[in-house]
């Protein structure tokens, strides 16, 4: 491969990788199992290792992926929570050995761990309370999430005994068990909720909620596999985790020491083979040297640390029949082929049914009616056919033909130049298309109004809600029409509309569920065009010149506001009294008015984002800090506001005003 070749090959795995790990990170949606985004970055990295001239900073080799949410307050650990590097083979877990015999002298114990699928936290413990509960999030910092992780019943409050160090940070990981996974989508598809892909989305996405009363009731598990700190009784890995199952933590009582490559290869088959038994996901074995003062020798990478390699599982395949394909239709058009098959247990679960992804990867496998096909689970993603066996195919069994007209509306299926995808281009008219942009614009993330899935299909059944303009349309009378509405229900939906009004700017753009245009996009160019009559006149230069905006994205967003349907909506949010500008109205008001003043932004707000906030408070002459201090004035708080900082807050008797305190100031 010539240098040239290998670029472009660099810029298209980079590109990839890159929208993987925000989709992996950041949505916990990902669209490809670890095993394939491994191979992926390691072509990548090889690849810049032996054209080094196409050396990027920026590269997704040069940085963890991040879930950070602007939804909570980020902290930076106290030890940076550094990934594993991954192996595949018995060879490549040979060479990890090698490697270190070379700089280890003398005999020394592996601890192997199961590698287990969920979210990893950081819990840190004060005086033996627990004090602070952190997500990975970046590996320097990550999200507090310590009111949702104390309605974990496995997360000791308090720890036992009194031999544990003042203060001590725990390292584990929360999951959610099959069983409780199975149970909680069979509760959400009675609600005509959307159901979670697997149990680690799951557990990302519980984690996630602003309600702590609601994690309660989801069945998260914490098992601890390491504890750091000044002062442990060991210098050794594995004994301080037996220590740590002493103290209260929850710790696997499958970890076990090993004295040889060949121990860890037996360790390694027998999960292999046995994963399926366990209650909760696992997709491989981390090996680490027992020894700290190994740790301490080998030291670390820029991402990884030396003395600590996992082995990733394959993923696991099964062979079944086919029965039928149905094509769904997603919000943004984008149509779906998945496969109905008969019954198979994969990955300790039972598939039914399992994506096809689209027209080429059918022909592809060569997909026939009534095929034997391959379905593949990985640990983290919704099964998938990867095959077909021809030699059980019936005998006149024909391709399976890929739809030509939309299955809701009969739409003939248009295809994006460049994409796999097909999709319905009758947007505004198209019933699935119609309910899911509701669905997606009153999510959380989004608008955050308080409706469930069932509630929205009644309304558009109902002819209530044709489009996401017409929420702010509803009356309570109109929702008491409903089933299962009464008058409290009712008040309280409205309620929650009538306070999506002052959602920041870039929610609202976020929320229209424009193709391509997801939460960093939007942010970027509603800080760009601080309007909605802004971005509507904007061309595509314009739009190009943004952060993060690439063509297919100006394209989509110029050719959305050229739908007049679409510009009907927007007109329609206007006269309702949704917010349409960014932080933009207080720029009249600076001044002086906060000179001297220290201020403390924690918590989610309504009118303003926390970034908007902090300019007002610079432009009007005051100061942002970031911890609270007896220095500190005063502290805005918005919603789910840290409560180590309210709790200071009332210890040093600094005021707590709400957002609304503060544009009254502003005023005074």
């Amino acid at each position: 491969m010539d240098s040239g070749t290998a670029r472009e090959r660099i810029l298209i795995l980079r590109k990839r990788l890159e929208e993987h790990n925000y989709r992996y990170y950041v949505l916990a949606d990902p669209l490809v199992s670890d095993f394939e985004y491994d191979r992926l970055m390691e072509e990548l990295i090889g690849l810049e290792r032996e054209f080094p001239e196409h050396f990027d900073p920026a590269s997704p080799s040069q940085r963890v992926g991040s879930d950070i949410s602007r939804e909570f307050t980020q902290v930076r650990h106290r030890y940076p929570m550094l990934s594993l590097g991954n192996t595949y083979s018995p060879e490549e877990l040979a060479e990890f050995d090698r490697r270190t015999r070379k700089s280890v002298e003398g005999e020394f114990e592996y601890v192997c761990e199961l590698k287990y699928d969920g979210v990893a936290i950081s819990l840190t413990y004060e005086e033996g309370v627990l004090t602070r509960a952190v997500t990975r999030g970046d590996g320097e910092q990550g999200d507090d999430v310590t009111f949702n992780v104390r309605t974990i019943r496995s997360v000791p409050l308090r720890l036992k005994g009194e031999s544990y160090p003042s203060l001590l940070e725990a390292r584990g990981e929360i999951l959610m068990p099959r069983r409780g996974f199975e149970k909680l989508n069979e509760e959400r598809e009675q609600k005509g909720e959307n159901l979670f892909a697997n149990p680690r989305n799951a557990a990302a996405g519980t984690l996630k909620i602003q309600n702590s009363s609601v994690v309660a009731g989801r069945p998260l598990d914490c098992i601890v596999f390491g504890i750091m700190g000044e002062g442990l009784p060991f210098d050794l890995h594995y004994e301080n985790l037996v220590r740590a199952g002493e103290w209260g933590f929850k710790v696997s009582e499958h970890t076990r020491k090993c004295n040889s490559l060949k121990e860890v290869y037996n360790f390694i088959d027998h999960w292999e083979k046995n994963r399926s038994k366990l209650p909760f996901d696992i997709d491989g074995v981390v090996i680490k040297l027992n020894d700290f003062k190994l740790h301490r020798l080998l030291g670390y990478t820029a991402k990884t640390p030396r003395w600590a390699i996992s082995y990733k599982f394959p993923a696991e395949r099964a062979a079944t029949k086919l029965l039928s394909v149905d094509f769904q239709v997603g919000r943004t058009g984008a149509i779906t082929p998945v496969a109905n098959l008969e019954p198979v247990s994969l990955a300790g679960t039972t598939v039914r049914r399992a994506s096809l992804h689209n027209e080429e990867q059918i022909r592809l496998h060569d997909i026939h009616t009534e095929d034997t096909v391959y379905v593949e689970k990985g640990g983290d993603i919704i099964p998938k056919i990867v095959g077909a066996d021809t030699s059980k195919r019936v005998d006149g069994s024909r391709p399976v033909e890929y739809i030509r007209n939309c299955p809701a509306c009969g739409t003939a299926l248009a295809r994006v130049p460049g994409e796999a995808k097909h999709y319905c281009p009758a947007q505004n008219t198209c019933p699935p298309q119609i309910l899911g942009r509701i669905e997606h614009f009153v999510s959380r993330r989004a608008m955050n109004i308080n409706m469930a899935g069932a509630t929205a299909k009644l309304l558009v059944e109902q002819g209530l809600v044709a489009d996401v303009g017409d929420l702010y349309s509803l009356k309570t009378e109109d929702l008491m029409q409903l089933e299962r509405f009464a008058l409290r229900s009712s008040q309280n939906l409205i309620k929650s509309i009538e306070q999506s009004k002052k959602a920041h700017w870039s929610r609202l753009l976020y929320a229209l569920g424009i193709r391509f245009v997801g939460e960093t996009v939007a942010r970027k160019v509603a800080e760009a065009f601080p309007s909605a009559g802004r971005l509507m006149d904007a061309g595509m230069d314009e739009l190009h010149a943004v952060d993060e905006v690439g063509e297919k994205i100006a394209a989509s967003v110029t050719g959305y506001f050229s739908v007049e349907s679409n510009r009907n909506i927007i007109d329609k949010l206007r006269r309702s009294g949704v917010t349409m500008e960014a932080d933009g109205p207080e720029v009249d008001n600076a001044g002086d008015k906060l000179t001297g003043k220290k201020f403390v932004i924690s918590g989610t707000f309504l009118r303003h984002s926390r970034e908007g906030l902090k300019a007002i408070i610079e432009r009007n002459g005051g100061k942002n800090i970031s911890a609270v201090s007896p220095n500190v004035d005063f502290i805005i708080a918005g919603d789910n506001m840290g409560p180590s900082k309210l709790q200071k807050a009332k210890e040093l008797n600094i005021p707590v005003i709400s957002e609304e305190q503060f544009e009254d100031m502003l005023e005074s």
